[in-house]
């Protein structure tokens, strides 16, 4: 890592810039260049944000983003729930890596949202279901549904006590968005 970390506030602002060049891309403009693989490789990774996500291959977070390799510090799990893996990911982006923004970001159409609104699941799908469950409640909205998932998961990583020591001692910020898969935008929900 050469850069001093980039503040919550230039971090959102770059994310939500490189989602004003997405809407109109027809590529994904993140560097991936030899010189920047290169560059990583010998240097070391410093990502400017943690980006917590979904798995469906639809919502790329580098794309949705612009960024390139070493920018963002993507962690994806089906329905972007939060447990001690996904925590100690964050953990690490934030206390060794320098993050001082986690994004979570939930999308509308989501699975594993429908899944756990209309279906029955069982097997390991079941402790995903069950998560989302808990944040939704009786809700029967999709988009409300997968919004109210992404403020729980919020919640969770805030309930980290090394998180709420980077948010006390280094301006570490959490916050919560929704993708929409037509239009590409990304909604934060502040």
């Amino acid at each position: 890592m050469n850069a001093a970390p980039m503040c919550a506030d230039e971090a959102l602002d770059k994310l939500r810039e490189g989602n004003r060049r997405y809407l109109s891309a027809q590529t994904c403009p993140g560097d991936v260049s030899p010189a920047l693989r290169k560059r990583t490789c010998e240097a070391g990774q410093a990502p400017y944000a943690v980006v917590v996500t979904c798995s469906d291959s639809r919502v790329i977070p580098e794309a949705i983003f612009s960024a390139g390799i070493g920018e963002l510090f993507v962690i994806r799990v089906a329905g972007n729930v939060i447990d001690d893996h996904q925590l100690g990911s964050i953990e690490y982006a934030a206390g060794h890596l320098g993050c001082r923004l986690v994004l979570v970001l939930g999308h509308d159409h989501c699975g594993a949202v429908d899944a756990a609104m209309n279906h029955d699941p069982d097997g390991y799908v079941k402790f995903i279901t069950d998560e989302i469950r808990l944040a939704i409640g009786g809700e029967r909205d999709e988009v409300r549904a997968c919004c109210l998932n992404v403020r729980r998961s919020v919640r969770r990583i805030e309930e980290s006590l090394d998180i709420q020591r980077e948010e006390h001692d280094h301006g570490l910020r959490v916050l919560g968005a929704l993708y929409r898969l037509e239009s590409g935008a990304v909604e934060y929900l502040e």
